[in-house]
């Protein structure tokens, strides 16, 4: 397994991974699939201090990691979010593991002091893997999205890395 930066060649795996979780999962609060230039414009932004891996395995993308901006304050500019989006077929092989390991490696390098991640509470498997990973629940917004009929909560999880 590697993670490398995204290109071009990668944005229809990309676009395939996260429209599979806006159709069928709580994982991402959109509710309608985006478009190939929309997912351009989320996973390459132009700002070098901001960035998106996909995960190859074996010359195969299997998922994409990001590393992106919190809010568009400067005072914020030392903390980063960071989210994962795996092909399902690879979920609970150890990936995100390495993933997010090697997400926080790179922006201890960028000069980032806090990750930040923001997790549907539905999504049981992220929080486990990120409470793993030394993650502290931080805070918890009550019914904040709807999809499929549901109110939904969030929760962010952050860890100080600097």
């Amino acid at each position: 397994m590697q993670l490398i930066e995204i290109s071009e060649q990668h944005l229809s795996k990309v676009h395939f991974i996260y429209n599979y979780y806006v159709t069928h999962t709580t994982v991402s609060f959109h509710t309608e699939e985006l478009t190939l230039d929309e997912i351009r414009n989320n996973v390459m932004s132009g700002n070098s201090r901001y960035k998106t891996y996909v995960i190859e395995e074996q010359d195969s993308v299997i998922g994409y990691a990001l590393l992106t901006q919190l809010k568009n304050k400067q005072a914020y500019d030392v903390t980063a979010e960071v989210t994962i989006y795996l092909d399902p077929n690879h979920l609970g092989s150890g990936v995100g593991s390495k993933a997010i390991s090697f997400l926080e490696v790179k922006a201890k390098e960028l000069g980032f002091h806090v990750l930040v991640a923001t997790i549907c509470t539905e999504n049981e498997r992220s929080i486990r893997l990120f409470e793993r990973l030394g993650y502290e629940q931080c805070a918890h917004f009550k019914e904040v999205g709807y999809k499929f009929n549901r109110r939904l909560d969030i929760a962010s999880y952050q860890k100080i890395i600097g």
